[in-house]
């Protein structure tokens, strides 16, 4: 089982679940600095609380070596995919540049909407996107991410 690193600016308190009117974002990042890895290989997650004012950085989360992007599936017993959810557990939307079926539906049974993008791109630029859809009129999509952020959902502190 891989392990899962934390890193967090906290203000005297513990992780906290995401604030009223706001999605929380996990963004599947190499390098803290963009959006350039697969769900599956990534080996951090960069979360964000965004709305339509704003966005903020809420933690980083590091989870291990991820597998190597070849679509060959993990023989060996150990779950990669498992800890990677749990460690996105309070998220309401995951961009990432590419997720497999078995993990995406694990990630859906999270209550956690995966979001495939094309190309790399910097981390701001995903926020910003994000933020000017709940500014203005959100997608089908988003607005049943919203539902799940108005709604209480349980949230794991580590």
């Amino acid at each position: 089982m891989s392990a899962v690193r934390r890193l967090q600016l906290i203000d005297g308190e513990e992780r906290q679940a995401p604030a009223p009117g706001s999605v929380r974002v996990a963004i599947a990042t190499r390098d803290m600095k963009s959006l350039n890895a697969h769900f599956g290989s990534a080996p951090k997650f960069a979360l964000y609380d965004v709305t339509s004012e704003g966005w903020s950085f809420v933690e980083a989360v590091g989870v291990g070596v991820g597998s190597d992007e070849s679509g060959a599936h993990n023989t060996d017993g150990d779950d990669k995919i498992g800890p990677k959810v749990a460690a996105l557990a309070g998220c309401h939307l995951l961009f990432c540049l590419a997720i497999g079926g078995p993990a995406a539906a694990r990630v859906v049974a999270a209550r956690i909407h995966p979001i495939k993008t094309p190309n790399p791109a910097p981390i701001s630029e995903v926020l910003e996107r994000t933020r000017a859809m709940l500014a203005g009129s959100p997608p089908p999509w988003l607005r049943k991410a919203l539902g799940h952020a108005q709604a209480p959902r349980d949230f794991e502190e580590d």
